[in-house]
């Protein structure tokens, strides 16, 4: 009996779609622009998050010893750098490695570092610190500052800083656009709906009247609503999708992406994320604009 019932509630969701052919396909097509607009901003989010963990990864705060320092003294200093919250790696470069490194940044004019070998290097051990989260910037460059032997420390903080408001300032415009475009679309779906509700009132009213239950009735214009959001998530994922990987082909190949060396996240590595939101977001609209399109209709 349940499974009777159960079929009749779906099947009757399935037949308002197709009945109300106009209204359902300016559902979808509106549904579709707003999740394509949210879309557009949950894969930008993305990839600001994803270009903060490679400079996360890159961005490396310099720590330079005092040429004072004995080699136990430097190796202690790299030891407690670690001991540091927020420090992920440390390299160490020595005094040496940063002569060769300058001899082959200025490799055209090599002779103005003639004669700094050996004793005569005017350059410092030094350690490449890079973080688990550029936010904590500060506070790991307050800690090493406190530390023994420490001449110089030296990072790009305006530009980590820059980083963090734009990754920041993302996820506040997708977060709000979000908020937005589910009202909208709740709004959208109980007006579609409404039009279906209106035209089956008298027989809402009936059914009330012998004994059917508010969700006996209400289930059906529920599944109707689920069945549009489910389509509109599946199209809007669709156009995203090709969308998305023409225009990420066509970035990765020019001379910017090349210079600044950043990369794109690919489209199959946040698909499970993208299609568990869009479906959450479809459904969960879909059954909402039900509900609110029909609470008028079942007070008899």
């Amino acid at each position: 009996m349940k499974y009777n019932i159960l079929g009749y509630l779906i099947g009757e969701g399935f037949s308002n779609v197709f009945k109300n052919k106009k209204s359902t396909g300016a559902s979808l097509m509106i549904m579709c622009a707003t999740m394509i607009i949210f879309g557009v901003f949950l894969i930008l989010g993305e990839n600001i998050n994803h270009f903060v963990r490679e400079v996360e990864d890159a961005q490396g705060i310099q720590v330079f010893a005092t040429r004072e320092a004995t080699t136990e003294q430097v190796q202690k200093l790299g030891e407690d750098i670690k001991k540091i919250n927020g420090v992920n790696t440390t390299q160490y470069v020595s005094k040496e490695t940063a002569l060769d490194q300058m001899k082959e940044k200025f490799s055209e004019h090599e002779e103005f570092l003639e004669g700094y070998e050996g004793e005569n290097n005017i350059f410092s051990d030094s350690y490449i610190v890079t973080l688990t989260d550029l936010n904590l910037l500060e506070q790991v460059q307050k800690e090493i500052a406190t530390l023994e032997n420490v001449k110089e420390i030296t990072s790009s903080n305006e530009t980590v800083s820059t980083l963090i408001d734009l990754a920041n300032g993302i996820k506040i415009v997708t977060g709000v656009i979000l908020v937005l475009l589910i009202i909208i679309s709740v709004f959208i779906i109980a007006n579609t709906i409404k039009l279906t509700v209106h035209a089956r009132r008298k027989e809402i009213s009936i059914m009330k009247y012998v004994g059917a239950t508010n969700g006996f009735i209400r289930w059906p214009f529920i599944v109707e609503g689920m069945i549009i959001g489910m389509i509109s998530s599946g199209i809007s994922i669709l156009l995203v999708a090709v969308a998305y990987n023409f225009i990420a082909e066509q970035m990765v190949n020019s001379q910017f992406m090349k210079m600044v060396g950043v990369s794109l996240v690919g489209f199959s590595d946040m698909f499970s994320s993208i299609i568990f939101v869009y479906m959450l977001l479809g459904i969960g609209i879909g059954a909402i604009g039900s509900i609110i399109s029909m609470r008028k209709y079942l007070k008899v």
